[in-house]
């Protein structure tokens, strides 16, 4: 199942989603709210009112221009343009989040440091942020997040923020040209996909076979409530 979002970003008292930013930038792209409005397939007066809420909100985010030799027409305002790169890096981080691999284990809550628990899992035990007071959790993070190492060079627990070790081993590379996925059974059932750079893994060496051991900060790890299925 893929996981489905759609971006919405909140500015004062106002909610802008993607049906707003398209309508603007039609405006910028066909040069007035009315072609804009017929390019997206909606009314103009819809479009009318809705670009009056926004900037209501929002102040000036088309600048209008009447009549004149051109026949006059709409561009975006400074405030409408950084609205639209708002918007945008705001859907670059959702994408990042819902395209990049987690390794999700069920496990048991042994104990609690505050919001910090140490939970058993097949892989290990890992120390996650507690986001639920059930025992019963599954423990999540992301793929990103993981950096690997050969075991010769890796950092013993009390020599690192990232406190959570597995170790297991590759399974697989997939390179790109600037990003390489690395897979590493860790015990676990389901693999664990480390995305790392090119640079990072021509540093590393590895390949199908070799043992490594992933580690990852407790801080970038989740501990939720655990639903049967």
């Amino acid at each position: 199942m893929d996981a489905g979002y759609e971006a919405h970003l909140r500015v004062g008292s106002v909610t802008v989603d993607g049906r707003d930013v398209a309508l603007l930038r039609a405006v910028a792209d066909h040069g007035s709210l009315n072609a804009a409005a017929t390019a997206l397939g909606r009314s103009y007066s819809r479009a009318h009112s809705r670009l009056g809420d926004l900037e209501e909100a929002l102040g000036p985010l088309v600048d209008r221009e009447r009549g004149g030799a051109d026949g006059g027409g709409s561009r975006l305002t400074d405030e409408g343009r950084a609205l639209l790169a708002r918007f945008d890096r705001l859907a670059a981080a959702l994408d990042g989040t819902a395209t990049t691999e987690r390794l999700v284990l069920d496990g048991t809550v042994l104990s609690r440091e505050g919001r910090v628990a140490v939970v058993e899992t097949p892989a290990g035990r890992v120390r996650a942020l507690a986001l639920t007071d059930d025992d019963r959790v599954q423990v999540s993070f992301r793929a990103d997040a993981v950096t690997l190492h050969r075991p010769s060079g890796a950092p013993e627990g009390d020599e690192t923020s990232a406190r959570n070790r597995f170790e297991g081993t590759v399974t697989g590379v997939d390179r790109a040209e600037a990003v390489a996925g690395v897979t590493v059974d860790v015990g676990a059932g389901s693999p664990l996909v480390v995305r790392v750079t090119t640079d990072s893994l021509d540093r590393l060496g590895v390949e199908a076979g070799d043992a490594v051991v992933a580690s990852f900060k407790a801080t970038a790890t989740r501990a939720t409530r655990a639903y049967d299925t």
